[in-house]
């Protein structure tokens, strides 16, 4: 289906634009949550499977090598990354479902702001992972992690991680309007998850090869992970490197980065779609 030249009703000015564009946005947010009482199987494997990781880390496998201290208080904090990062494998799979479906160009074709559909599915990706960041911190509490520099510095924390999901979350939309079908997410899996395990979140740098070691710190989720073990007064593993001393920059820095990158291209694609 063509997607057609629309106009959003209302009178003209910019408080009405932009009652308009809120008012589209919510209603595709609306769309999206509504979809979690519908698919409620998909809500709960999302939710469940880091969870799995993090238990088999923390009992199987032995996450945590080379940290002085506690590894759980180690390890928990790089799950928290890492679940954010792999987020993007989620939003990749519904926006490819919608494009396979012919859903988005029907709501292009509608009378409505066009950037409400990428509105309302970053404001329900977001909302999941506040609750899957929930659900982590429960389980990691369980067993046997603890933060302990304050609420300030735990919010800050959250506040990173969220960061970070929001990044890939526009990584996730881009790649989807390229690849274009469901299928070729297991394709972009291959790539995420050994980017995703190339990171500090289950072993310091300081127990690999020299090599390595320095690429695992510049990779995007490690500095937020480091910076999130530091605001949650867990154990680090520090080196001494830069990348290490200055991971909460870092932790901004990288995800606005990636921000800058992926959201304008995600947008030009979504305009280009179906012409």
């Amino acid at each position: 289906m063509s997607a057609a030249t629309t106009t959003v009703p209302g009178p003209d000015g910019a408080a009405s634009r932009l009652g308009w564009a809120l008012a589209d946005s919510w209603t595709m947010t609306r769309r999206e949550l509504a979809h979690w009482a519908r698919q409620p199987v998909a809500v709960l494997v999302n939710l469940v499977f880091p969870v799995m990781l993090l238990l088999m880390f923390t009992y199987l496998v032995g996450g945590g090598r080379g940290v002085s201290g506690d590894p759980t208080e180690y390890l928990v904090p790089g799950m928290l990354a890492l679940t954010m990062a792999f987020g993007l494998e989620a939003t990749m799979l519904a926006v490819t479902q919608d494009l396979g479906k012919g859903v988005i160009d029907r709501f292009r074709s509608m009378p409505m702001v066009p950037g409400a559909v990428l509105v309302g599915r970053s404001a329900a990706d977001m909302l999941q992972s506040v609750l899957s960041l929930a659900v982590m911190t429960g389980v990691g509490y369980a067993v046997g992690w603890r933060w302990h520099n304050g609420a300030a510095a735990a919010l800050g924390a959250v506040g990173l991680l969220l960061l970070l999901r929001f990044a890939m979350l526009w990584v996730g939309i881009h790649l989807a309007m390229v690849a274009g079908r469901p299928e070729m997410v297991t394709a972009v899996q291959i790539l995420v998850w050994p980017v995703g395990f190339l990171s500090n979140a289950f072993a310091t740098p300081a127990s690999m090869p020299g090599w390595l070691g320095a690429v695992v710190e510049w990779n995007p989720m490690s500095a937020t992970a480091t910076a999130v073990r530091e605001l949650f007064g867990n154990p680090g593993g520090a080196t001494g490197s830069w990348a290490a001393e200055h991971a909460e920059l870092l932790a901004v820095l990288w995800p606005v980065a990636i921000i800058a990158v992926f959201f304008p291209l995600a947008v030009r694609k979504f305009a280009r779609l179906s012409r």
